[in-house]
């Protein structure tokens, strides 16, 4: 399939090409503020699997990029944001990178020690594992990460403060919704308007971040384990059969985006040219600098040659 093909196919992916994004998953949190306003008063901030930085880019412009180019603003006055993940990126402006473990405390006191001791006021997270297309086990893997990425968010992000994070919906949604109700007591799950209908992706919008009365992070997975079996039994399925029936949760689910922009589902013909000549496809704005297949490439280019580092093999 052609960069053309691609262009027709998905608006979202052209347009980010055009408007200098790195993923057009940029417009997913772009719709999400239009809808609850996420970035107001937020001077700190927090993309946890950040890479390839589209999420990062888009904290930059709507929060950095304007204080710079104020003129009350002073150095100090600054938006502070940092960026987390396992792989490195390209540089962003005003985006501090944290190459560690979103699960790890130290990662925590990193972000901290960049806020000069302060907490976040936003936390987002668009981290997703690599898809099977079981829906079911997508599903559970999703959940674990966001509740990996709550780990770090209960060390991070001051009391009041916001957590946007990817979801895949399920049958087990119930069960995510009711341990994020624990710490947010306003919980939204939002499907953006640049999201697919076929993707089963949505986006958990929490907001006013209060943790229980005398809550130690380290008792964290002890208090979520305990939403999903209350009476202490341990053979429901995945620990949700009780949120069925008399005690089924009822979750609030809302579509942002303009009802009368693009749809994600269609394909638009590509413009033409001032000049009538035939619309050019643009290249991706940054491709990943250390993607993680960037050695099986290198091997199979190396074996296609007949020369194969034995020593990068045993890897």
């Amino acid at each position: 399939m052609g960069k053309a093909s691609k262009d027709k196919r998905d608006i979202y992916y052209r347009k980010a090409k055009e408007e200098g994004w790195r993923a057009r998953s940029a417009f997913k949190l772009l719709q999400i503020d239009e809808e609850f306003d996420i970035f107001r008063g937020v001077k700190r901030a927090v993309d946890l699997c950040a890479a390839p930085g589209s999420w990062s880019q888009v904290l930059s412009r709507k929060l950095y990029v304007p204080a710079k180019s104020s003129t009350e603003s002073r150095d100090g006055d600054l938006p502070l944001i940092v960026a987390i993940d396992l792989q490195p990126m390209a540089p962003i402006d005003g985006v501090i990178q944290v190459q560690g473990d979103i699960t790890n405390a130290r990662t925590a006191e990193v972000v901290i020690k960049h806020f000069d001791g302060c907490k976040a006021d936003l936390v987002v997270c668009d981290g997703a594992p690599d898809v099977t297309g079981l829906h079911d086990m997508d599903e559970f893997v999703q959940s674990q990460l966001i509740l990996a990425a709550l780990t770090i968010v209960t060390h991070v992000l001051r009391v009041g403060g916001k957590f946007v994070a990817k979801i895949f919906r399920g049958k087990d949604t119930s069960l995510l919704y009711s341990q994020l109700k624990l710490f947010f007591p306003y919980v939204t799950f939002a499907k953006p308007k640049s999201s697919r209908n076929s993707s089963i992706e949505a986006f958990a919008v929490c907001e006013n971040y209060s943790p229980p009365e005398g809550f130690n992070q380290k008792d964290l997975y002890h208090l979520l384990e305990k939403v999903g079996t209350p009476c202490g039994s341990d053979n429901l399925d995945c620990s949700s059969g009780w949120l069925e029936g008399a005690n089924k949760v009822y979750i609030p689910f809302l579509a942002c985006g303009d009802l009368n922009g693009y749809d994600s589902d269609r394909s638009y013909p590509l413009p033409s040219s001032a000049d009538g000549s035939s619309y050019q496809s643009l290249d991706p704005v940054q491709p990943p600098i250390a993607p993680p297949y960037k050695t099986a490439i290198e091997l199979k280019k190396a074996s296609s040659h007949g020369i194969v580092d034995i020593e990068k093999l045993s890897l």
